[in-house]
């Protein structure tokens, strides 16, 4: 999981790694999707963009240097710290039974598998591989049984030896044996699997999975076994590199680039590399993006195997080039040979609500924040500057153009501010309710020393701030003095910059700041993006609470007093205050930018938020898994396996042993028994048509809980020399890593790849 990168994910790789109205405990659940269109999965909103050429047009030789995030700690994708590095080493260098194809759908790898299908299903369900009679391993022995039964016994969590990060699917393998010959395999089943092509992908040879001592150490730094295009030469972390050469046992298409660099670069130094001539290939962040758009026209937008159009053409809002200041003309002839790449990520960004305790542990509430929020304007709002499609998501556990994606948002409705005032003032919440003085006093102290010293720093680096502006000019000079001349309390927030320039939307400074203080914009200039939200003061563990009108608890149903609608909703003597954590890092301005826009969003409803920027190393783990958070924005990538992939994620909390918790991955602590039941069935059921209904029925019943919101896809951007052909934003599809390479000159993209 991550807040704004791709992170941990259950299940698929250990790198892996949100009204309908519930009236006496039955949720009414609309119709499906799919009673009217046979297939609503559609197609991918972007297909790939890959510069995307046949084989012959691809130069022979040569070194692509590629950044990543880190060099991994393991090479074994099972283990638990395993990353995104790790799975791409896998992908190049070992067999995967399946691959991904443009639409995030598993197709059979041919380079390893010459069929795969089920061929009992009474009284066991057996699953029959052949395979390719060319696969060997890099020692010349050739992929066989063996090397399945020995991932089997691993990966079963029947060995405790074994640290394995996950082992779902393996546990319910019963037995493996040859077929007529080694290169047949016969994986018998004890319980049905629905999912059984996510399994063997990758597949290590027997050497690392054999024996625990080898599985828990022996693939961590070093794999001596491989099968892939590329083989692993070398792990160099004094350079933070990985090299990974050419394989002259592949009996596949010999791969046209003879070596791969990957290359831990951080993301905020990415641009400068390319620029410097470094780097042939990185993702980047909308604002690297802008800068490299500069320096050449749009490309003509490519078609996909999907047919749609990867969006290449849709330029990056950024400075009119005709205006371009004499800085951004250097900047750009840096850039020169550089495009930028772009698709949608398999993963989207969602709203999490964590119903735990407080004010979200009632449904009503949790149901009024999503009726309160408008997906479109937030899908647009990251989207739109990027040229890319800004459609909100419509499912939890898949994405547009995969099998079991439908639009099930229905089950909780759209915007509606009327309809969530209704849900808030059912729950008790009342405009203008009276609050207890200790209540208030808590917003005091919750700040303590710590909020006092940034409230202190935040003042002088404003006056700083104004110093340097009024060197500036006139204008500025004046804008200080009129900001000067008004208490610290009533400083507005300067006025934001277009989203799309992913503006330090949150401030400067690390902190706490109260969405809705000021409400003397109106409408109109909330939508135009002024940024209303007002620096606060730090807290610890206490929710900062507004100050609310002193009295005795009036009876339900007591009109509200003269200026309720400027106070903010209490219930019991405490108001309506939800923390929102969001990481403080500068990759993350687009998250700060959605999560003011949220504030305000909900504020338009009574509901008031306190945003808080943490660091990046403690966001998720000093706050999202252990629950320290109200509100928060983070990622995750969907599978094509949603009935193994994402069931931890919306699993139903269970008490452990010792009374603690038990939320495997769903950190909104929101989950139910029948949506627990709808994944059982859907993984347990060998019909694929039902599979999918079970998967979004059960996805249904996710939105009517309102533990987590979908919002977007996540962009995804990549800087890319113009030359590099068969690599870039990948979309859904899983790369190709032999036909990776340099366009021979003269030569320019095809509309697809060589399939031959």
């Amino acid at each position: 999981m991550s807040y704004d990168g791709v992170g941990p994910r259950p299940g698929r790789t250990a790198v892996m790694r949100a009204v309908a109205f519930l009236a006496a405990g039955v949720l009414a659940v609309p119709a499906l999707a799919g009673c009217s269109d046979p297939d609503p999965a559609g197609k991918p909103l972007a297909g790939q963009d890959i510069g995307a050429a046949a084989r012959d047009r691809v130069a022979d030789g040569g070194t692509l240097r590629w950044a990543v995030d880190a060099v991994p700690e393991t090479l074994n994708t099972f283990q638990s710290d395993a990353d995104a590095t790790t799975t791409r080493i896998a992908q190049a260098t070992l067999p995967s039974m399946y691959r991904l194809d443009q639409n995030g759908r598993p197709e059979r790898n041919p380079d390893y598998l010459e069929s795969a299908k089920i061929v009992e299903t009474e009284p066991k369900q057996v699953v029959l591989y052949k395979l390719n009679q060319q696969a060997v391993w890099s020692d010349g022995r050739e992929i066989g049984a063996a090397d399945f039964a020995a991932q089997w016994r691993a990966l079963s969590g029947k060995d405790s030896a074994y640290w394995t990060a996950r082992n779902a699917g393996y546990d319910r393998i019963e037995k493996i044996e040859r077929g007529k010959g080694d290169l047949e395999v016969r994986v018998t089943f004890a319980r049905p699997y629905a999912d059984w092509r996510s399994l063997f992908s990758p597949l290590y040879p027997k050497e690392v999975m054999g024996t625990p001592d080898s599985f828990n150490d022996g693939a961590r730094r070093k794999l001596k076994v491989s099968a892939g295009p590329f083989a692993l030469q070398k792990i160099d972390r004094g350079n933070d590199e990985v090299r990974l050469t050419r394989n002259p046992r592949w009996w596949g298409q010999r791969a046209k680039l003879n070596e791969i660099v990957l290359r831990a670069v951080p993301r905020d130094e990415r641009a400068a590399e390319l620029a410097a001539g470094r780097l042939d290939l990185a993702e980047i962040d909308p604002a690297a993006a802008r800068r490299i758009a500069l320096a050449a026209p749009p490309r003509a937008a490519t078609a996909g195997a999907t047919g749609t159009a990867a969006g290449s053409a849709s330029p990056l809002m950024g400075p009119d080039r005709r205006r371009m200041t004499p800085e951004q003309r250097r900047e750009a002839a840096a850039f020169q040979g550089f495009e930028v790449r772009k698709s949608l990520e398999p993963t989207y960004t969602q709203l999490a609500l964590n119903g735990a305790e407080g004010a979200l542990a009632d449904e009503r509430v949790r149901r009024a924040v999503a009726r309160a929020i408008d997906r479109k304007e937030l899908a647009k709002l990251v989207l739109t500057p990027l040229g890319l499609p800004a459609e909100p998501v419509g499912s939890h556990l898949a994405l547009s153009g995969q099998a079991a994606y439908a639009d099930n948002s229905g089950a909780i409705g759209g915007q509606d501010t009327k309809e969530a005032k209704a849900l808030l003032a059912d729950a008790g919440w009342v405009r203008g309710g009276p609050i207890k003085e200790e209540e208030k006093k808590g917003e005091e102290e919750a700040a303590g020393p710590e909020g006092k010293k940034a409230e202190k720093a935040e003042k002088a680096e404003k006056a700083e701030k104004a110093e340097k502006a009024e060197k500036k000019g006139e204008k500025a000079d004046k804008d200080a003095e009129k900001d000067g001349g008004k208490k610290d309390s009533e400083k507005k927030e300067p006025e934001k910059k277009d989203a799309a320039e992913d503006s330090e939307s949150s401030g400067g400074d690390d902190g706490t700041y109260i969405v809705g203080e000021d409400n003397k914009a109106d409408g109109d200039e909330r939508r135009e993006g002024k940024h209303l939200a007002q620096d606060g003061k730090q807290y610890g563990n206490k929710q900062l609470q507004p100050g609310g009108a002193p009295g005795a608890y009036a009876p339900q149903g007591t009109p509200a007093p003269a200026g309720a609608a400027a106070r903010p909703l209490a219930k019991d003597g405490k108001a309506l205050m939800l923390r929102f954590v969001v990481p403080a890092g500068e990759g993350s301005q687009t998250l700060r930018t959605v999560a003011d826009r949220i504030g305000l969003m909900l504020e338009r409803v009574g509901i008031r938020t306190a945003i808080t920027k943490v660091s990046d190393e403690s966001y998720f783990k000093d706050h999202i898994a252990s629950g320290q958070y109200d509100l928060a924005l983070y990622s995750w990538p969907t599978s094509a396996y949603p009935a193994t992939d994402a069931r931890p994620i919306y699993a139903k909390p269970v008490p452990a042993a010792d009374g603690s918790l038990n939320v495997e991955q769903n950190y909104t602590r929101v989950g139910t028994d029948q949506v627990d039941q709808l994944f059982d069935q859907a993984v347990g059921t060998l019909d694929e048509s039902e599979s999918r209904s079970l998967i979004r029925k059960a996805d249904s019943r996710i939105w009517a809980a309102a533990g987590s919101i979908p919002l977007f896809q996540r962009p995804q951007l990549t800087a890319a020399r113009a030359n590099v052909a068969n690599a870039g934003a990948f979309g859904f599809g899983t790369p190709v890593y032999q036909d990776m390479g340099f366009l021979r000159k003269g030569t320019g993209p095809s509309a697809s790849a060589s399939t031959d």
